[in-house]
């Protein structure tokens, strides 16, 4: 997956996260971000790969978003690795 997949995956769960107020609330508690910060930093790409990070951080949410999305559930953490902190480790 490119980069700029990945950061419109990302966005789109962005668009998912916003339009639920509840998932809203949490992911804004959760970043200790607020409503205006989180609209300016939208477009960065570690701030993409926080969105995602929160999304897979709960399986019921990832599927929800990817039901909703009409994605394959594997694509969002695809699209992590390829945003700035989702390099993969391999721990010795």
């Amino acid at each position: 997956m490119t980069r700029d997949d990945a950061e419109m995956l990302a966005i789109k769960a962005l668009g998912h996260i916003a339009a639920d107020s509840d998932l809203l609330g949490d992911f804004l508690s959760l970043s200790g971000l607020s409503p205006d910060e989180l609209r300016e930093r939208a477009g960065e790409p570690e701030m993409l790969g926080g969105i995602l990070d929160f999304m897979l951080a709960d399986e019921a949410r990832l599927l929800a978003f990817c039901e909703a999305a009409e994605l394959r559930p594997e694509l969002p953490a695809r699209a992590r690795l390829a945003l700035p902190g989702g390099e993969r480790v391999d721990w010795p």
